[in-house]
Parts: C-alpha cells; sequence; structure tokens
C-alpha cells in the first residue's frame, strides 16, 4: 500500500529535475567544480547533483583533477561506479500495519487509521524525497462528549432545555457510533473584581437586588460536575441540580474551562481509544488572555491541570486567561475537537477563532438551546468529514511539501487538508523532505506526523547522510603520500612542508630555478596564472568551464568567441582561443550558415526576390517586407498581385496556381469570405481587380500580430447588369410626360394668382368710389339759382358715378 510519491505530484520536485536537465546540458557551466571542494564532504553539500571520486589514480597527468563532478563525468573521466561517493536520499518502513475499517467491538484497541505508522528518513542536504501517507476515518469509532456550558444569568432558559439533554443526545448519537459516554461542566468567569461583584453582600448571592432573578449561585471559574460516562441518566441527574450564577462584565471566562477540560484528562475520562468532543454553549463573548491583567493577574496560564477535590478550578483568582496559542496547542495535544454551540449574534468572532485553532468548528445555538442535539450531530459530522494532517516537533533545517489526494483522485499541490471525506474513505497526502543543511556528527532528529483529532500518528526519524564511506579508511602517514601525508578519498592531505598531489616535493625545492621551467617566457607567469608548479612541471587547475592545457597551461577549451551565449555558436569547436568550425558554417563565432535551403521561399525565389541571403536568414531589402523569406509585405507594389493568384485558385480554382498542389503549397494564408466587405481598417491593404467576366472582385490583406496573413474576400465578384430597353424607354416617356403636367400646373398657378390680384385691385376702387358718395362728411349738396343749373348739376354727378352720358 505504501509507497513513494511519483514525482508528477510535486512541483517542487519536477522543478528540481528540470534544474538538473539544465545544469548538466549547459555546456562549460559546472556547479560541482566551481565549488573548489578540497574534501569529500565539502563536495556533497555543493549540490544534491555532485559526487566525489574516491579512486587513487583518478585523473590525467599534468593536471590538477577535480575529484568534485557530476557522476557521468566522473565515470566519463575514468573513475570507476565502485570508487564514486554519491549518496542519496531514501526512505524506509519501520512499522505498517493496514488500515481499520471498523472502531468498535473486540478490536477497538487495535484500530488503525493511518499509514504507515513508522519510517525512517536518510537525507542529504538538497536531494529531496517523499513518501505517502494514507488516512482512513473508520465507521463506528468511540465518542467522547463532554458538555461545557455557560451557567451565567443570561443562560437561564438555556439550562431549562437541557435538563433531559442526555437521553435524546444518547439516542441521536447511537446512530453514529455503538459506543457513546457523555460528561458535564459549567462555568462562569474569574470571582474577582472588574469580572465579578466582589462586594460582602454579594459573596453568597451575586445576584442580590437584582429584582428579575433575585436567587443565584455564588461565582465560579470551572467546576467540573460529570466524568465521562456511558450512563446518560446521571447527565440528566446532574444537570437537573445545577443553577445559574451571575457576572459583572458581558465576557465570560469560557476558555478557562477549555484548558481545564482538555487537561485534566484523567479527571474528566477522557479514553485513549475514541474521538474526543467538547461542546462549549455560551450566548457572549470570551475573555482573552491579559485581559486578566485588570484584576491584577500578571502570571500567564502555566497549561496545567488545577482542579481541586472539589473539582473546581483552584487557579482562577492566582493566573490571566489563557491564549488562543496555547488553548490549540493543549487541544491538539490531547486530540479534541472543539464545537463553539454559541448564538448567531457572536457567530462571526467565533468563526475567525476557528481559524486560529486547529481542529475546531462553529454552530449558531438557539436563545433558548432548543437547537443543541442537531447542532452537536451536524458538527459531529463535519468534523468527521475533515482529514487534516498536523506537524509535531518540526525541525527547523527540514522544509515539508504536500500533495493531497482527496476522493476525488486530483492531486493538489500545498493542501494537507481533505473535506467531504466520507466515513470509510481512504485519503493520501504526497509529503516532500528536503534537508536544507547538515548537523553534527551523529545527531539524529525526529518528527511526528497526526491526522488533527486522531490519536494515530506518523513517526518520522531524520538521518543525515553528510558523510563519505570513504572516510573509514583514512590512513596518516600512507606510503601513499610518501609518509608525509593523510591519504583519504583518493588524495593526499601533505604534511606542513610538503607539497606535491603525493607529497613528494618539499617546499625548499621549490626556488626560482625550478620555477623557470613552468614559465612560457621570462616575466611571464607561473603556469600562465592557471596552474601549479609542481616538482618542475605544471599542473593545470580544472575549470568549472572547460578544460586547461598546455605545456604551461596557456590553452583552454572555453575562452573562444560566443554567439548569444554559446561557445563557437554552438557550431564549432574551441581550440586554445579559436573556433574551429564544422562544416557548413564560417565566422569567427562560427555563427554564418552558408546553406541557403532556408531562405527559399515557397514560389522557389531566394527571400521571395525582396531580400538577400546572409548566413542563413534572410535580410529583406525592400520597404515593408518580412518574414523569414521576405514573404509578407502588405505595402509592396506586388502585394495585391500576389494574393490576387491565392484568391484565384482558392476560392474559384481560376488563375495560374490552379493546380490543386501548387495552390496548397503557395498559399497558406487564412481566407475569409463575407457577404460585404470592410474597407476602414486603416491596417489593412485594400485590393481590387479585374475578372475574366468583366466583374470586379475585392478584397483585404492584413498580417496579424502572430505573424499569420489573413485575406478577407467577397463571397462572388461584382458584376455590371446591362439595362432593359423598355425600361429605359418608359422611362424618358414617363419623365417627358412629368416635366408637361409640372409646366402645366404651374402655368395654371401663375394665371390664377394673377388673376385674383386684378379682381382684388377692382374691388378695391369700387369700395372707394362708394365711400365718397355715400358718407363724405365733407361732400354738400350745391343750390343751384336757376332751375338749368341743378339740371346740369345732376348730370354731372351721373358722369362721375358712370352713368350714360
Amino acid at each position: 500500500m505504501w509507497k513513494p510519491c511519483p514525482f508528477t505530484h510535486h512541483p517542487a520536485l519536477l522543478l528540481y529535475i528540470v534544474l538538473e536537465i539544465f545544469i548538466h546540458s549547459v555546456k562549460g557551466l559546472n556547479v560541482c567544480m566551481s565549488g573548489s571542494a578540497t574534501s569529500c564532504e565539502e563536495c556533497l553539500l555543493i549540490h544534491p547533483s555532485c559526487a566525489w571520486c574516491a579512486q587513487e589514480d583518478f585523473g590525467q597527468a599534468r593536471t590538477l583533477n577535480s575529484r568534485c563532478d557530476f557522476s557521468q563525468n566522473l565515470q566519463k573521466r575514468g573513475c570507476d561506479a565502485p570508487f564514486i561517493e554519491n549518496p542519496r536520499s531514501g526512505s524506509s518502513l519501520l512499522r505498517s500495519k493496514p488500515l481499520s475499517s471498523k472502531g468498535s467491538g473486540v478490536t477497538q484497541y487495535d484500530v488503525i487509521q493511518i499509514y504507515p505508522q513508522k519510517i525512517s528518513l536518510s537525507l542529504r542536504p538538497g536531494d529531496q524525497t517523499s513518501f505517502e501517507v494514507q488516512v482512513r476515518p473508520v465507521e463506528d469509532y468511540p465518542v467522547d462528549l463532554y458538555y461545557l456550558m455557560d451557567l451565567s444569568l443570561s443562560m437561564k432558559d438555556d439550562l431549562d432545555t437541557i435538563r433531559n439533554l442526555g437521553t435524546k443526545l444518547a439516542e441521536e448519537m447511537r446512530k453514529l457510533t455503538s459506543n457513546f459516554r457523555l460528561g458535564f461542566g459549567s462555568f462562569v468567569d474569574k470571582n474577582i473584581s472588574p469580572f465579578s461583584y466582589t462586594a460582602p453582600k454579594y459573596q453568597d448571592n451575586p445576584c442580590n437586588g437584582y429584582k428579575l432573578f433575585p436567587n443565584c449561585v455564588p461565582t465560579f471559574g470551572f467546576r467540573h460536575l460529570l466524568s465521562l460516562t456511558d450512563k446518560v441518566d446521571r447527565f440528566n441527574e446532574e444537570v437537573q441540580k445545577q443553577m445559574v450564577s451571575r457576572n459583572r462584565d458581558a465576557p465570560e471566562g469560557g476558555f478557562d474551562a477549555i484548558l481545564q477540560a482538555a487537561v485534566c484528562k484523567e479527571k474528566i475520562g477522557w479514553r485513549k481509544e475514541a474521538y474526543h468532543l467538547l461542546v462549549f454553549a455560551t450566548d457572549d463573548v470570551p475573555h482573552l488572555a491579559l485581559d486578566g491583567k485588570l484584576g491584577g493577574l500578571v502570571h500567564p496560564h502555566d497549561g496545567q491541570c488545577h482542579l481541586n477535590d472539589k473539582n473546581e478550578y483552584s487557579a482562577a483568582n492566582k493566573m490571566d486567561y489563557p491564549s488562543l496559542a496555547l488553548l490549540g496547542e493543549k487541544l491538539a495535544e490531547n486530540n479534541i475537537f472543539l464545537i463553539f454551540a454559541v448564538t448567531k449574534r457572536h457567530y462571526v468572532l467565533y468563526k475567525n477563532l476557528t481559524a486560529l485553532i486547529p481542529g475546531t468548528t462553529v454552530e449558531i445555538l438557539d436563545q433558548d438551546s432548543k437547537n443543541i442535539i442537531q447542532l452537536i450531530v451536524n458538527a459531529y459530522n463535519n468534523i468527521r468529514s475533515k482529514v487534516e494532517l498536523s506537524i509535531w516537533d518540526h525541525p527547523e533545517d527540514l522544509s515539508l511539501a504536500f500533495t493531497a489526494t482527496c476522493q476525488d483522485g486530483q492531486p493538489l499541490t500545498g493542501l494537507r487538508k481533505c473535506a467531504d471525506v466520507k466515513i470509510g474513505d481512504t485519503v493520501s497526502f504526497n509529503i516532500t523532505v528536503d534537508a536544507r543543511g547538515c548537523p553534527p556528527k551523529g545527531t539524529r532528529k525526529s518528527f511526528t506526523i497526526r491526522p488533527v483529532g486522531f490519536k494515530d500518528r506518523l513517526e518520522v526519524s531524520v538521518d543525515y547522510r553528510c558523510d563519505c564511506s570513504c572516510t573509514y579508511y583514512t590512513k596518516t602517514n600512507s606510503s601513499r603520500c610518501n609518509s608525509a601525508g593523510t591519504y583519504s578519498c583518493g588524495m593526499c592531505r601533505c604534511e606542513p612542508g610538503y607539497l606535491g598531489a603525493r607529497c613528494e616535493c618539499e617546499e625548499g625545492e621549490v626556488d626560482h630555478q625550478h620555477l623557470s621551467a613552468c614559465r612560457e617566457a621570462e616575466g611571464k607567469q607561473v603556469c600562465s596564472g592557471r596552474g601549479e608548479c609542481s616538482c618542475n612541471q605544471c599542473l593545470c587547475y580544472e575549470s568549472e568551464f572547460g578544460k586547461i592545457y598546455g605545456t604551461f597551461c596557456e590553452c583552454d577549451d572555453f575562452s573562444c568567441a560566443r554567439h548569444k551565449g554559446i561557445l563557437c555558436s554552438g557550431h564549432g569547436e574551441c581550440h586554445c582561443g579559436e573556433c574551429k568550425c564544422h562544416a557548413g558554417y564560417i565566422g569567427d563565432n562560427c555563427n554564418c550558415s552558408t546553406e541557403t535551403a532556408s531562405c527559399v521561399s515557397d514560389d522557389g525565389k531566394i527571400c521571395s526576390g525582396r531580400g538577400s541571403c546572409v548566413c542563413g536568414r534572410c535580410q529583406c531589402t525592400e520597404p515593408g517586407a518580412f518574414g523569414d523569406t521576405c514573404e509578407k509585405c502588405p505595402t509592396c507594389p506586388d502585394a495585391c498581385g500576389t494574393k490576387r493568384e491565392c484568391i484565384e485558385c482558392r476560392l474559384f480554382n481560376t488563375g495560374r496556381l490552379a493546380d490543386n498542389q501548387t495552390c496548397q503549397r503557395m498559399c497558406k494564408d487564412e481566407i475569409i469570405t463575407v457577404e460585404t466587405l470592410k474597407t476602414d481598417d486603416s491596417n489593412t491593404v485594400q485590393c481590387v481587380y479585374k475578372t475574366e467576366n468583366d466583374c470586379v472582385m475585392k478584397f483585404t490583406y492584413s498580417e496579424h500580430a502572430n505573424g499569420q496573413s489573413v485575406l478577407t474576400a467577397l463571397k462572388e465578384p461584382e458584376c455590371a447588369v446591362a439595362p432593359n430597353a423598355m425600361t429605359v424607354l418608359l422611362a424618358v416617356v414617363g419623365s417627358i410626360l412629368l416635366m408637361g403636367i409640372v409646366l402645366l400646373a404651374l402655368w395654371k398657378l401663375v394665371i390664377t394668382i394673377h388673376d385674383r390680384r386684378e379682381f382684388a385691385r377692382f374691388q378695391s376702387a369700387r369700395s372707394r368710389a362708394r365711400y365718397e358718395m355715400a358718407s363724405n362728411p365733407v361732400y354738400k349738396q350745391s343750390i343751384p339759382s336757376h332751375p338749368m343749373e341743378t339740371v346740369f348739376h345732376m348730370h354731372s354727378i351721373k358722369s362721375c358715378n358712370g352713368g350714360v352720358h
């Protein structure tokens, strides 16, 4: 069942492997040799990939060979595998009992819910190792439930409600487990000011003078009333006896009670083989650490049990309230699940506390606790549906990485918790361990992995692999070192006054005359500054970048020109500072290819006729041309003509490229057909050409940012339609008739307007004439003196009025 976890589940491990490949693949880079390790132990600490060669005759003459290198490099350089020191991290099983499927019965004391139970790790610093942990919550597991109730005055109605809680709760819990026990305790607050009433008249009855409820019991911190028992009637009896008390401020001293219920496990009666549930019922907020200083309590809580013979908390008035950290530690230490049963008004506060105290949950309690049974059942089911790993005694020099595999089988990197787990389901956790350093020799460390609230645990012992096995064969004054040094792991450490790979020279022998044999010319550095003169010859250093060689260490294979950081562009070999190019490449750094095949475009031209091929790549000379073979050029004069041929062959199977194979080879652009062509895009080239049928074909040509050419064309060419003769004739005749009618209408309108104006003028003149005859006040008829004068006067009037003369 147990197996090392696959590296694909661990991004950190995968990254490590990728880094290993990178280090091995980059030419000239060697992290092992760059460390200048002088011993096997130093080599192992440089990098987890580094190995040490302990073979005595390892290396070539005239070279100071580095024994610290990658394992495969050492073998290539002549080190036999048995002499290579390269310890790896690993793990081994020490205890691995199979997981159980049932909790109660005759085997309840042998229930196993975590696999394996004990392993041993051998860790080399930097070399990760992984193992798998499986957890299975078994069905019908024993349950111990301790009910811790706030008995301050505001909880009076709740006390009345739970007087028969034991029987009803046992009935419900036995549906979930056949082995259930119940206990009971109560709390109020510290009986000191300012938390409680301390005046003499309140000592025996803190409700003295309180009209709504004048009688109650003295204030107390925590009182253990009933140890865990399967006789639930005793729970009912004990609850019946209880009375409420009274404190002064709103917060309660419940955290004092929680801690005592957790650490006084003998008096409470917690069983080792059971789930431990602690129900904390209250309607107000708790006092926290440092609140006790208000009452003069400066001593922090010691985390110990302080129940006296009366099962009352005896240190309530001596120590401060416990901190959240201390509370969480003691709950986890004793495998206790804490259930906050609180009123809705304080739900958010206690919900925030669950994030700070592992293994806790919160449920909303009705004002009179009527829903307490369902609340406990829901909380129990919620607790049983979660599996979360906790780490105890975690060594500081170890890093742990978790990957959870829950019911769906999908690995969740960085998580050590599974939710919605059903009873009997198995979940697994892949754990990767990495040591960051080496402790003193002989040091062994250990840590424990426990599912929160479970008694089961995985014990992990750690052994550090920081030593080399070859050091056990170290010999002082060895003959291999001319009896002038200590031989260890293939090399000599010379005594003071002796030099050389085998301590063969004395310091007095190395004078100017001998050193001159190691200079290329007078004034030059000894061994070109890249080696040591040992017994009249140069022993060249080994470099992390490559090989140093030559009589005077004057040559190397890494000091040549590079291109983009690659020695000789990867197309040549470096010989004593000069690149020797492979066939087909030229230049100081061999970066110029003489091949032109990569410059040939699809139409068979070099660089599409728009550029020249230089070092195997096109250099476009036509303005606006680009692409690997200068094939893209929206602004070139022939752009529309080139793309026209692709439109013809792809859409209509016509034109010069109509041959199917030629069209597919040369026309790889994306072509989109539309009903109406948009011409308002400034990034596109508008193209128009005339087809064989005298129709007009329109399309646009554009280049996307990803380098792909896109042609957008009309589905069909636009063709002109010949006019109909009859339609033209009717249109002309209709136009003439319409113009005639319009002219006649205009003439008639002008005559009518003129006649009306003349008639209006005539009417105006007549009106004026009548006015002058009939009503002119100035006019008076004359009286003739002679009858003939009268006749003449009448004749004149008739003449003026238009009468007949």
